[in-house]
C-alpha cells in the first residue's frame, strides 16, 4: 500500500474533527465516504462543513471554487457497508472509549477492502490500547488533527505492531492534504501539544472546580500573561465540552483521583445541559460573541 493507491478515504464520526478531517482531505482531492450512525448528525455535519468552508473562504484560504469541487466530493451515509466498500485509508473520530473504537473498528474490518490502512483520531488514547480489535494491526496508527482552522500540525504515533510501510504511507498522506506531521518515536498518552495541553487543563479544571476563581479570571490570568487569544476554559469550548468531559471522566475512573473526580463533576453539568461549546452557541461563554474576545477582556 502506498500514497499513490489512496483515493477514497472514510471517516468514522461526523463529530467536529469528523468533519474538519473529512473537508480537508476533500479539499486536497480526495473522495470522502462520512458515516455516523445518526442521520441528524450528518445533517449538521454538512452545515457545518459549510460554515467552515466560508471560514476559509474569508481567510483566503480556500477559494470558492476549490470549497464547491470539495464539496462534490463528499458523500455522507447511514450505511456501513455503503460507507467502507471502497475505503483506502479510514480515520476514526468517535467518541473516547477503547471498547467503543475497538468494536467499531472490528465492524470495518469486515468491510473495507483488506489494502486499507486504519487510523484513529484519538486525543488522548494510545493505538496498542485497541489494536488487535481493527483485524489489522499492522496497518493501524493514531492520526491525530488539531483544529484546520488555526494549525496544520498532526500527530502520528505507530504502536509496536505498525509496520514501516503504514508509518510511510501515513506520512505521505499528511504531506498530500498539507499538514505538517509531527512523528513520535514511542505511544504516548496525549501525543505532544495535547499532553502539555490536557494538564493545562487539569489544572484550570482544579481551580474552578475549588473555587479559587471563576472561569473568566481564570481564562484572564492566562491571557494577561501568556498574551493569547483565550484561556484554558475559551480552548475547552472551542473543542467541545462533551469531548473534554469525556477524557476527563475517563481517566478519572482509570486513576481514581479525587480531584480528576471532582473535575469531572464540574463539567458534567454542561454536558447534561447540552451547553457543549462553540458548536452549540453556548459553554462557559456564549457565542458567537464570547466576553473573552472583547478588547478589554484581558487589559
Amino acid at each position: 500500500m502506498t500514497i499513490n493507491n489512496i483515493k477514497t478515504v472514510l471517516i468514522i464520526g461526523s463529530g467536529t474533527m469528523g468533519q474538519q478531517i473529512g473537508f480537508q482531505c476533500a479539499i486536497s482531492g480526495y473522495d470522502v465516504n462520512m458515516y455516523d450512525i445518526s442521520p441528524e448528525a450528518l445533517e449538521i455535519a454538512r452545515e457545518r462543513m459549510g460554515k467552515l468552508s466560508r471560514h476559509l473562504i474569508r481567510s483566503r484560504q480556500l477559494t470558492e471554487e476549490a470549497a464547491e469541487n470539495a464539496f462534490k466530493r463528499i458523500q455522507t451515509t447511514t450505511d456501513a457497508q455503503i460507507a467502507g466498500q471502497s475505503a483506502d485509508f479510514v480515520s476514526e473520530s468517535v467518541p473516547e472509549d477503547p471498547k467503543l473504537k475497538g468494536r467499531v473498528f472490528a465492524q470495518f474490518n469486515e468491510i473495507c477492502p483488506p489494502h486499507a490502512i486504519f487510523t484513529t483520531n484519538t486525543s488522548s488514547l494510545v493505538p496498542s490500547m485497541f489494536s488487535e480489535a481493527t483485524g489489522r494491526p499492522d496497518r493501524f496508527a493514531a492520526f491525530h488533527f488539531h483544529d484546520i482552522r488555526v494549525t496544520k500540525i498532526v500527530d502520528i504515533m505507530p504502536h509496536p505492531g505498525t509496520s514501516e510501510e503504514t508509518v510511510e504511507t501515513i506520512q505521505a498522506f499528511a504531506e498530500r492534504i498539507g499538514q505538517v506531521a509531527i512523528m513520535l518515536k514511542k505511544e504516548n498518552f496525549g501525543y505532544v501539544f495535547n499532553a502539555m495541553l490536557m494538564e493545562l487543563f487539569k489544572s484550570a479544571q482544579t481551580l474552578a472546580a475549588n473555587d479559587v476563581a471563576s472561569v473568566e479570571d481564570i481564562d484572564r490570568a492566562w491571557m494577561g500573561v501568556m498574551h493569547t487569544p483565550m484561556g484554558p476554559f475559551g480552548i475547552m469550548d472551542s473543542i467541545g465540552i462533551d469531548t473534554v468531559w469525556k477524557v476527563t471522566d475517563y481517566w478519572a475512573r482509570i486513576v481514581n483521583n479525587p480531584q480528576q473526580t471532582a473535575n469531572a463533576a464540574f463539567m458534567k453539568p454542561y454536558v447534561d445541559r447540552g451547553d457543549l461549546g462553540e458548536k452549540t452557541g453556548r459553554g462557559f461563554y456564549s457565542y458567537p460573541h464570547p466576553a473573552y474576545g472583547k478588547p478589554d477582556f484581558a487589559a
